[in-house]
């Protein structure tokens, strides 16, 4: 009886956000209260609803201060000098500056916003691609690649998701996993590489006059008047610091960036009125992924505690054969990426990762691997490719491409994306073979 509502909870989520007839958030509350009514856990339900959101606060507070972290460092242009001189360089060569686009977007990347990485790049770079007669697939497919590996990053949407799904810590998703996005963005600059080859071959070097220049002030979309220069070297060495940090571990992800946020505003803009100011500039970002993530811990609540969960992987455990158990990680990271075309990121983190890990479990499977394997293609490399996701729409109606050929062009790197990421994954024990 559990496993059939466990299903017909995960069924009724689903169809509910695949259609549209629900926001996420709230298919999450009122699935939860719907299924736990029916179950009989009317009582118990209140208890079961606030464990799940205690479980997946310190992962909306990191969100929150990464967002507002990184939104800041693009506020002041921590990025603006060194993507000028990379523009700079670059002039009319093809080679060099689908190579720039794809470090640029590493670079901008780290705001964890998809939406935004696309349209800073595209409007820094568009118009050098137009007027060297440039190939705007490429274009595309690049931004496309180095966005898909940075959105790997503990503050990005689906790093974020798997934890609050998976109810785990984000650095035991994360940290193992720095190899293989590391493996990822060389994939990425080798990719462009090749892709710029192709280009230099079909166009050669066409000389440019002082455009690039004019290219790269476009890129300063965020800048604010009287911005101050000359703390660039300070935001430099706090942000290393940070990323040093995170790496070490020495500190909860969360408490790191809310004190590096904090230094990083009050010295940047020491004055109340300006820090407000900063704060809600930003809001519209943070305040929608952390409702998402609180509304998630809602759902999983209900749907982990009542047990239907466990009953729901029995079922899928005894249908499984024996030898197919241990290799579900690789299973995942394989099929992840197509499937971000049949389920949008919320459906697949929410609805069926946390029913495939629970299974894994029965199989000796540590659920964090099943996570880690996601990580490698859904919503990652695949969500630059997803019709479900609204990002995507962003990138092509900027880049003026077709929908079609775009993901015609795109599959086979990011597919060859997910694949390296794989074997680096399984080489550094990240996922088990």
């Amino acid at each position: 009886m559990l496993s059939l509502l466990g299903f017909g909870m995960i069924a009724t989520f689903l169809f509910l956000v695949i259609s549209k007839r629900l926001s996420v958030v709230v298919a999450f509350i009122f699935v939860a209260i719907l299924f736990g009514v029916i179950g009989g856990f009317s009582a118990d339900m209140g208890d079961m609803m606030m464990n799940g959101i205690l479980k997946v606060a310190p992962t909306a507070i990191m969100i929150v201060f990464a967002i507002l972290y990184f939104g800041l460092m693009i506020d002041v242009g921590l990025f603006d000098p060194m993507i000028s001189r990379i523009l700079n360089i670059v002039k009319g060569d093809p080679l060099k500056v689908v190579m720039a686009t794809a470090v640029i977007t590493m670079l901008v990347g780290l705001d964890g916003d998809g939406s935004s990485t696309f349209l800073i790049t595209v409007s820094a770079l568009l118009p050098l691609y137009t007027k060297l007669g440039m190939n705007r697939l490429i274009l595309a497919c690049v931004i496309s690649l180095s966005a898909g590996v940075m959105n790997m990053i503990p503050w990005g949407g689906p790093l974020v998701r798997a934890a609050a799904s998976l109810q785990l810590e984000v650095s035991d998703l994360f940290n193992p996993l720095i190899p293989a996005m590391a493996a990822g963005l060389m994939w990425t600059l080798f990719s462009a590489y090749l892709l710029g080859k192709r280009e230099k071959a079909r166009l050669g070097t066409i000389h440019l006059k002082g455009a690039s220049m004019a290219f790269a002030e476009q890129l300063s979309v965020h800048e604010i008047p009287g911005k101050p220069p000359r703390l660039f070297w300070f935001n430099v060495l706090l942000t290393l610091c940070l990323m040093t940090l995170l790496i070490i571990d020495i500190l909860p992800i969360p408490i790191l960036f809310a004190i590096a946020f904090a230094i990083a505003l009050f010295v940047n803009f020491p004055h109340p009125k300006e820090q407000q100011e900063r704060i809600l500039s930003h809001a519209n970002s943070f305040v929608m992924v952390s409702t998402l993530v609180f509304a998630a811990g809602i759902f999983t609540g209900v749907f982990t505690e009542t047990k239907m969960m466990d009953a729901m992987a029995n079922t899928i455990v005894s249908l499984t054969p024996e030898w197919l158990g241990s290799h579900l990680p690789l299973v995942i990271a394989i099929t992840s990426l197509p499937l971000s075309f049949v389920f949008s990121p919320d459906a697949y983190y929410f609805g069926i990762l946390p029913v495939i890990s629970h299974t894994a479990a029965n199989f000796g499977v540590d659920p964090v691997e099943i996570g880690r394997a996601a990580l490698l293609g859904h919503s990652t490399t695949g969500f630059p490719l997803s019709p479900l996701v609204p990002a995507t729409f962003i990138l092509i109606g900027l880049v003026e491409v077709d929908f079609g050929e775009h993901q015609k062009f795109l599959f086979k790197w990011a597919f060859g994306t997910t694949i390296v990421m794989t074997i680096t994954a399984i080489l550094t024990n990240a996922i088990s073979f």
